[in-house]
């Protein structure tokens, strides 16, 4: 897997897939903010495969 999020999305991953966890175990949030996984788990990988169809690459490194 070649690595295609950086920068700033990638921190923002983490922080949103942590933030709809939280929501979800803590504030009896939602079923569907368990779809918070997704963006966690790109963010903790460095790599989307909706970003690598789409060809974005927000990683800066080669």
């Amino acid at each position: 897997m070649k690595k295609n999020v950086g920068g700033f999305d990638r921190p923002l991953r983490i922080i949103v897939g942590l933030a709809l966890i939280a929501w979800a175990l803590f504030a009896s949030g939602p079923t569907w903010a368990w779809i918070c996984v997704v963006p966690l788990l790109t963010g903790l990988f460095n790599f989307c495969p909706a970003c690598s169809l789409l060809g974005i690459n927000t990683c800066k490194t080669k």
